[in-house]
């Protein structure tokens, strides 16, 4: 989405972000006393890189995940995967998934439908900034620096009724209504800016002699 901007359009949004206060995670406003889930992947550990095998330049499949910690009262979860420092006013939507049951704890590798890959059966994926059901693969613009993805999993209260393909608006409001907990992991992606040039070494001088 993103992987296609010249290194000059990366540099000129350098000091554009949406910013990490933006993520629903942290816009709900219901962060102090807010239980806690734990969320992880055997892929990768917070605040370290993605491997390519989950990003634009690899395969783009959705990674995997599990959670733990529920709180009482979970009747379902949502996942939500943001791009806080994506040069919008607002992050990206790289992932919507709701009516995920508390007893699953994981979603595997590619459960998640992609641009080559059908995803699980029975998942109900919302709509990214693609307008798409499915994971959209982060693809920071080159020059930009990095990027963090926020993988959001909220515990609700209920089982609430989303429209087909729920955008981000539709998870907001049911949050604010029905989540008792929340979790956060963050992955990191940064495309290399090519129009940085490796300096060649200098010849070496001539030989003494004598």
């Amino acid at each position: 989405m993103l992987e296609k901007l010249p290194e000059v359009i990366g540099h000129a949004l350098q000091g554009m972000r949406a910013g990490l206060d933006k993520i629903v995670f942290n816009a709900l406003g219901m962060r102090q006393g807010m239980a806690s889930i734990a969320l992880s992947s055997v892929a990768f550990v917070d605040h370290a890189p993605l491997p390519s095998r989950y990003t634009a330049d690899g395969e783009g499949l959705s990674p995997p995940l599990q959670w733990a910690d529920l709180p009482a009262g979970t009747e379902s979860l949502v996942l939500l995967v943001e791009d806080a420092d994506s040069p919008t006013p607002n992050p990206l939507v790289h992932a919507i998934v709701v009516g995920l049951r508390p007893n699953e704890g994981k979603l595997d590798e590619a459960a998640i439908p992609s641009r080559d890959n059908g995803g699980a059966a029975g998942l109900h994926v919302g709509r990214n900034s693609g307008l798409q059901a499915a994971w959209l693969p982060p693809d920071p613009p080159p020059g930009h620096g990095t990027h963090r993805y926020a993988f959001q999993l909220f515990a609700l209260d209920n089982m609430p009724v989303f429209s087909a393909a729920p955008g981000r608006d539709e998870i907001f409001d049911a949050l604010r209504e029905h989540a008792l907990a929340s979790g956060l992991l963050i992955g990191t992606c940064e495309r290399p800016d090519a129009s940085i040039k490796i300096k060649e070494a200098a010849p070496a001088g001539p030989l003494a002699t004598g």
